[in-house]
């Protein structure tokens, strides 16, 4: 009689196919299998491969340092991808919002003499701005004419581009090296000295704090606020929401803004915590990753987290991979697309894992 009431609690009352971590999981899984397939007929073994890879971001505090530092700027944009799929939007610009963030941050980095705790609060402040500004023009066109936000984004990431090309270029730009700008001085960045020393890695700054607060901050605004269910309604039901009184184009606005301060801090951590300069001709990829990032995380912040923890991983990890195989580092970013891919057809898994369920069902009702 136990064991039946614990069969039936497992099959009957948990459902596997509608559990995001589940799904989740079996992406990563079908990613990482299709990579060791990949990595076979390379002629490699799959298993020393996937060794390197991991240990790479890994094996030791220096590189776990590394890993830290790259998943704080893959979880800004990813916190930032999933806050407009929460609230109906795919926002898509992350990379022209995280262009100007960087860029608002730098040219007052470059320039100020402020004392280094105002400084901090200025450039945190300016980053969101910088970000919100932009990524409020493509919510104003779907608000107001209901431009689709991934065409506008998109334009958007690349007049954010050309607007750094020649900004850099006309007064940014450093002394000896035409295609960046000039370096911050670190005590004018986000890093910190007591954080590298701890890791033993430079790129590590506190931009991992201020990630941790804006996991805590999106989840309080979706699922504690008044503006967080308004956000969500207008997303979600547009017709609904306006029936209910709430101003759906106003929010919409707002979404997209608080999406791009997101990708604003994610430019900040980046180009004034991790590489101290910004170059011209550069898209950043981490705009696109973090869409990956968002949708393995299934759009809850703590899963967002974990997913650019591993992303984190398989990017410091790569080129240890590449060093000691004869396995590309284009590997792991194949990696990453197929698990994308797996989770954007998400649907096909969740098919997969019911018709595994009902058949788990119907194996133990036969037997007892």
């Amino acid at each position: 009689m136990s064991k039946l009431k614990i069969k039936s609690l497992n099959f009957k009352d948990f459902n596997v196919a509608e559990n995001n971590f589940i799904i989740s999981f079996s992406a990563v899984l079908l990613g990482l299998i299709a990579g060791a397939v990949f990595i076979a007929v390379l002629g490699t073994n799959p298993f020393s491969a996937f060794s390197y890879l991991f240990r790479g971001g890994l094996m030791n505090i220096e590189r776990i340092g590394n890993t830290l530092a790259t998943a704080t700027i893959l979880l800004f944009v990813g916190l930032s991808v999933s806050f407009a799929f929460k609230t109906g939007l795919f926002n898509i610009g992350a990379s022209g919002q995280m262009l100007i963030g960087g860029l608002c941050a730098t040219v007052i980095a470059l320039n100020s003499s402020m004392p280094r705790p105002l400084l901090l609060l200025v450039l945190i402040i300016a980053a969101m701005i910088g970000g919100a500004v932009w990524a409020a023009l493509p919510g104003l066109l779907k608000a107001v004419f209901n431009v689709h936000e991934v065409v506008s984004t998109i334009m958007m990431n690349w007049i954010a581009y050309w607007i750094v090309y020649y900004s850099v270029q006309g007064y940014l730009k450093a002394e000896f090296i035409e295609t960046e700008s000039r370096s911050i001085a670190v005590e004018h960045t986000l890093r910190a000295e007591w954080l590298s020393k701890i890791f033993g890695s430079e790129y590590i700054n506190y931009g991992i704090f201020l990630g941790v607060l804006g996991m805590i901050l999106v989840k309080i605004i979706l699922d504690k606020t008044t503006l967080g269910f308004e956000l969500k309604a207008a997303g979600y039901n547009k017709s609904g929401a306006e029936y209910a009184g709430i101003k759906v184009n106003r929010n919409i606005i707002f979404s997209m803004m608080i999406a791009g301060a997101l990708s604003g801090l994610a430019g900040l951590t980046y180009y004034a915590g991790y590489s101290l300069n910004m170059q011209i001709g550069v898209l950043p990829s981490q705009g696109f990753d973090g869409i990956a990032v968002a949708l393995l995380g299934a759009g809850n912040s703590v899963g967002v987290a974990l997913s650019s923890l591993f992303f984190g991983v398989l990017h410091v990890g790569k080129g240890f991979m590449s060093a000691n195989t004869t396995v590309p580092p284009e590997i792991a970013d194949t990696i990453i697309a197929v698990i994308i891919y797996f989770t954007a057809t998400s649907l096909l898994l969740k098919r997969f894992w019911s018709k595994l369920q009902k058949y788990k069902k119907k194996t133990v009702k036969e037997a007892d």
